[in-house]
């Protein structure tokens, strides 16, 4: 049996990788015997990662590799402070390097200036790696400005030079690598993510208090300057010009560096626009149901994949994206595409136009979403890709499954154990009735556990139960 370490951010680490590695793990795990390894000091929300992997800090993976070498190490990298760990381990052990961001400028940023304060040595590489305008770059990004032009120069050098191998999800990321290390064995592996339920949209637009007759525009996930969320605006104000009725709503959480609220503002949009911010997996879910058409649109582009836009295909959703990246990948017919320049506001608001109009068109385009996330992007596929290529690099030969299914579930509801667990406090206590199939109890219960709450917290647990019932008393009485 092959023996992996797998260091990667897990929950409730702020990253979408988090979400990506729990999603994965079960499937890789029909494969090998895997240690996984976080960040210092984290704790882990999801209590099936305990149950099937051991736990290590980060910290220890140079010790442990000593002592019992691992057959194979794999390191998740991507553009955030929670890889912070995982570069400064993969710098004293080279491995496998899973590139979710081709451009890691943020990250590096952040480990050199705001952790070490090593601003001279930022100065200076960036000058030695990109001439005069990486200097010219550093010097913005140190005064707090973050240009286009940053996402120009990736800062991944470091990373390369210790990887092994690297996987990535796109052609365009893997393409990138190769230019900058010729030689590098590498392989490209379609993301993997679970094939959404299909939730009625009325009734998602019932348990969310939204209009049934409406025109929803949603977009969804973490909210920053690159998410074109003023050329979405415009369209959206014309549009409301042909149906007054459209409305938009911003799902996700909001970049401290960015005033959203202010744009909505300024373009006059207030009554139009709902930003809801973060919001748990079963509300999110209900979000994109209610959705009549979905925009994940981002420019300039990293290099990342979209785990939401997936979902988004997934769950047969028409949705326009930005042509640029790994974006353009997509066949024909599963996305409009969206040129990021002058006719970007025109072209959204004539796809929007268009989808509104022809529901048979939307219909198609979300039914031929829904397929090729179900034939491409299957999370059985990805943890294969995965042990063929450790097994080519490693040279093992042919790696076969120990067991014909995944270690658990992942398209049950994650934070169940959670949920059961508040709702056994609310019964024991005699307070309440609330089922556990309850929106209100499954909506806190999954809050909770992304907060890093678990089942030992009684406390924590026990006041959110006082809390139910008080609200529960509330409704009951009108």
């Amino acid at each position: 049996m092959k023996r992996l370490a797998y260091a990667s951010p897990v929950n409730p680490a702020p990253s979408g990788i988090s979400d990506y590695s729990e999603e994965l793990l079960p499937y890789l795990g029909v494969y090998a015997s895997i240690t996984l390894y976080v960040e210092d000091g984290l704790r882990p929300t999801n209590p099936r990662l305990s149950q099937h992997f051991e736990i290590r800090p980060i910290s220890r993976l140079d010790r442990d590799h000593r002592r019992r070498p691992f057959d194979a190490i794999i390191y998740h990298m991507g553009n955030s402070p929670a890889h912070l760990g995982i570069w400064r381990a993969l710098q004293r052990i080279p491995g496998i390097v899973v590139l979710h961001d081709f451009v890691l400028h943020h990250f590096m940023l952040q480990e050199m200036v705001a952790v070490r304060g090593q601003i001279d040595l930022y100065r200076a590489e960036m000058r030695r790696r990109y001439g005069d305008e990486g200097a010219h770059i550093a010097e913005l990004m140190l005064r707090g400005r973050f240009p286009n032009a940053a996402f120009d120069v990736p800062f991944c050098e470091d990373v390369l030079e210790r990887a092994t191998g690297v996987l990535a999800h796109s052609r365009y990321v893997l393409d990138r690598v190769t230019a900058l290390k010729p030689g590098l064995a590498t392989a490209l592996v379609p993301m993997g993510v679970p094939l959404p339920p299909l939730i009625p949209r009325n009734e998602a637009r019932e348990r969310l208090g939204l209009p049934q007759d409406a025109l929803i525009l949603a977009s969804f996930g973490h909210v920053n300057p690159y998410k074109r969320l003023e050329p979405a605006l415009r369209s959206l104000r014309d549009l409301r010009v042909i149906r007054p009725d459209a409305h938009y709503l911003l799902v996700g959480s909001i970049s401290p560096n960015y005033d959203a609220q202010g744009v909505v503002e300024r373009l006059g949009l207030t009554e139009s626009v709902t930003i809801t911010g973060y919001v748990p997996r079963s509300a999110f879910e209900d979000y994109v149901a209610a959705a009549d058409i979905c925009l994940n649109l981002r420019h300039p582009t990293a290099g990342e994949t979209s785990a939401s836009l997936l979902r988004l295909l997934g769950a047969g959703r028409p949705t326009l994206v930005t042509a640029t990246g790994s974006f353009t990948e997509l066949p024909p017919g599963v996305a409009a595409q969206v040129d990021p320049d002058s006719s970007e506001s025109d072209l959204i608001l004539a796809y929007c136009c268009l989808l509104a109009e022809r529901p048979d068109v939307a219909a198609a385009m979300g039914a031929a979403a829904r397929a090729y996330v179900a034939r491409c992007h299957t999370l059985e596929g990805a943890a294969q890709k995965y042990m063929e290529f450790l097994a080519r690099v490693c040279g093992w030969g042919d790696v076969r499954p120990m067991r014909e299914t995944p270690l658990w579930n992942v398209e049950e509801w994650r934070d169940d154990d959670t949920h059961l667990h508040i709702v056994n406090v609310l019964s024991d206590a005699r307070q309440t009735s609330v089922p556990p199939s309850s929106p209100l109890t499954r909506t806190v219960a999954g809050a909770l556990a992304d907060l890093g709450v678990t089942q030992d917290d009684r406390g924590v647990l026990e006041f959110v139960a006082r809390a139910l019932a008080e609200i529960e008393q509330w409704a009951n009485n009108g």
